[in-house]
């Protein structure tokens, strides 16, 4: 199965200045709103303050993290530090879900006993968040299409966006028919889709922190590919993962005939050629051994 890993490149110092900007404009929206939402009365705003809150810790913790990631490989850091940016993302996934749980139940109190909430202000500065939200998310679009870390943030601000949308109308809705419920109502909204987003994006960074293989790779083919190669008799003990985002990597011990051991090198180049033009697989670890010597009953995943 052929595998692309072309992606759209930022300028780094570009991506670090949109990140930078991002921060204090949501971080000046946070202040904003949670002062407006409880002059108002407003549980959506203050819940819209919150998740814009979220979005301006996440926003430190990438820009943090796309620093470290450029740091090149060393004696202590071996693999070098490009997984900072999955860690980053994990931790974002995470603080989504926790408040989202949170709203759920604030949300859910004042159903029961809906508070007198103030319409104007609810509007006004849901329309201030739209507009923020809205450029936050059009600054990250281009650089998330390549790293889980701002594709976190991506999904962050875009679901603001649309948060504050629904700010907006249960504003409108209360200044037109006093349906105080709707405020409470729409909070809960917003916090199920926060936790739709969390859950969706966050197996994938998970299963890349936990080694698991890269999702968009058939490992059966790439070890059936290497099988196929003349000279070659089996292989096992395969371990497959990603090195960083974009950086799948194979670990594997390759059983070669004894009569074409004398042409191990010629061998192992035209394993690696097929492992990187094929399946996009740069990083490559092989070990070899004789058909006469190699390991009985190996299984072919892992060393079990």
């Amino acid at each position: 199965m052929p595998h692309n890993h072309d992606h759209a490149h930022l300028d780094p110092d570009a991506g670090d200045r949109r990140v930078g900007i991002a921060i204090w404009a949501n971080g000046i929206l946070t202040v904003a709103q949670i002062a407006g939402g409880i002059f108002a009365g407003s549980l959506a705003l203050v819940a819209d303050a919150l998740h814009n809150f979220s979005d301006m810790a996440s926003l430190v913790i990438a820009f943090g993290a796309r620093k470290i990631a450029r740091r090149p490989a060393d004696a202590r850091m071996t693999f070098g530090y490009g997984r900072i940016e999955i860690v980053a993302a994990l931790i974002n996934y995470t603080t989504l879900i926790v408040i989202g749980l949170y709203l759920i139940y604030e949300g859910g109190m004042r159903i029961i006993d809906p508070p007198e909430v103030k319409g104007w202000w609810v509007v006004w500065l849901g329309g201030v968040a739209l507009v923020v939200d809205t450029a936050t998310a059009l600054l990250t679009y281009s650089m998330q299409k390549g790293s889980v870390n701002i594709r976190a943030l991506f999904i962050h601000n875009l679901s603001d966006a649309l948060a504050s949308v629904a700010v907006i109308v249960g504003g409108v809705l209360i200044l037109l028919y006093d349906i105080r419920w709707v405020d409470p109502a729409i909070t809960i909204l917003i916090a199920v889709y926060i936790l739709y987003l969390a859950f969706t994006e966050i197996g994938g960074t998970i299963r890349t922190l936990m080694l698991g293989s890269p999702p968009d790779i058939v490992t059966d083919e790439v070890l059936d590919a290497i099988a196929a190669i003349d000279s070659v008799a089996d292989v096992h003990h395969a371990h497959f993962w990603q090195m960083e985002e974009h950086a799948a990597a194979l670990d594997t011990h390759v059983v070669i005939d004894v009569a074409r051991w004398g042409d191990l090198e010629e061998i192992k180049r035209t394993i690696k050629s097929e492992l990187k033009d094929v399946f996009g697989i740069n990083h490559s670890t092989l070990e070899f051994e004789r058909s006469d010597q190699a390991h009985e009953d190996a299984k072919r995943y892992g060393h079990g």
